[in-house]
């Protein structure tokens, strides 16, 4: 009896001291929370879905640096743990964590299926990083590090090395608005459209026509007018008052597109970023992001401050309830006029004995900020991210 009142004693002793141990669980997602605000605060540019439960780190990140400092953290605190995290890219793409965009537009979804909300879009020659895969659709970040899904049949996987052999190749640009790849001189057959921006091979010259080959090794003609050799291209991008204000009537009249960032149809941020994109430089993808670039040059409407290739911001300013909240964006094009994408693209102007006169946005102004000649960490050369050799 007394061995059996000892045991039970014992157990009891055993179940009081494992009650009496603290869970980590609370200060362990603590410290998640506060390495998200510090290296993912943007859901849109990083992924940091972790979480601490039941003595184990679970979720995945692509900030693997982040990573392992909580986790010396978590051994700097004896904290046992399972590690259950998934490292982005993963290793179930086989070390193809590449991929090149192989159609002339690539729509990139929030989800990875094709009812979900178009998130933003890339062009042909685009190089991505593959973080991982679903099935046939993969999640992707672009040169602008915004991450969503993309079918796999507009891009080519690639390893690290296949990248580096397909920027090494020799690189046209198609500069109309659109046009198409043939299967020969004749016409005879349509091998891919084309937009603006697009970037092929060239393999050289068939008269008046370029031989050319996709990202995916589909080969095909181009009239040798629409294209320009990658060098000439990059080398004659200026983000002049000229060159923006061109660029951005050219596309007048283009459909508004949730998500669109193509002549196919785009957004309002899409469009500004369409714009400097065609001059040669790649800003961040929504206009909640593009109004930290650069330098604020104006608050209260004084219209004479700004400058052409100036954005304008839209939408909610910031009370003692909510915060402020950037739903639009458009770029000035000088003589109080602005040209934005909403419903189409189209000008507008703050000028009230003007036809086109805007109420709406003029109410709902917030801030311009100007990007042109101004250094920012958001804001890249086009030559930054398409690197064929010299």
């Amino acid at each position: 009896m007394k061995k059996t009142l000892f045991g039970i004693y014992s157990l009891l002793a055993l179940v009081m001291i494992a009650c009496s141990a603290p869970d980590p669980s609370e200060e362990v997602n603590q410290w998640i929370a506060d390495f998200q605000s510090q290296v993912a605060p943007d859901k849109r540019v990083a992924l940091w879905d972790l979480t601490f439960e039941n003595d184990s780190l679970k979720g995945e990140t692509d900030r693997l640096a982040a990573l392992e400092e909580l986790i010396k953290k978590l051994a700097d605190h004896e904290i046992q743990f399972t590690d259950a995290v998934t490292r982005l890219p993963e290793e179930a793409l086989g070390g193809k964590t590449k991929a090149v965009v192989t159609i002339s537009v690539a729509n990139i979804r929030s989800q990875p299926r094709h009812s979900a909300e178009l998130g933003t879009q890339a062009l042909m020659g685009t190089p991505l990083t593959v973080l991982k895969g679903d099935g046939s659709w993969y999640l992707v970040q672009t040169p602008d590090q915004y991450i969503s899904w993309v079918d796999q049949a507009g891009i080519q996987l690639m390893t690290e090395q296949e990248l580096e052999n397909w920027h090494a190749q020799n690189k046209v640009v198609f500069t109309p608005l659109t046009g198409h790849v043939w299967n020969n001189p004749q016409q005879e057959e349509m091998v891919s459209d084309l937009v603006a921006g697009d970037i092929l091979t060239g393999l050289g010259r068939d008269g008046d026509w370029i031989q050319v080959q996709l990202p995916d090794r589909r080969g095909g003609y181009v009239d040798a007018s629409q294209l320009l050799p990658w060098d000439e291209w990059i080398s004659s991008r200026e983000t002049s008052v000229e060159n923006l204000i061109t660029t951005a009537k050219s596309m007048l009249g283009v459909p508004y597109l949730w998500g669109g960032t193509s002549i196919k149809g785009m957004d309002c941020s899409g469009f500004t970023k369409t714009i400097f994109y065609l001059n040669g430089q790649v800003i961040p993808r929504d206009a909640s992001q593009q109004i930290k670039e650069g330098e604020q040059v104006d608050t209260d409407k004084n219209w004479e401050n700004l400058q052409v290739g100036d954005l304008l911001f839209f939408g909610e300013k910031a009370t003692s309830e909510r915060a402020e909240r950037v739903v639009h964006v458009g770029m000035w094009i000088g003589n109080n006029e602005f040209i934005h994408s909403r419903g189409r693209v189209r000008i507008s102007s703050f000028d009230p004995q003007s036809p086109n006169y805007d109420e709406y946005e003029l109410n709902r102004y917030l801030r311009t900020q100007r990007i042109v000649n101004q250094k920012s960490d958001g804001v890249l050369s086009v030559s930054d991210i398409i690197q064929p050799s010299k």
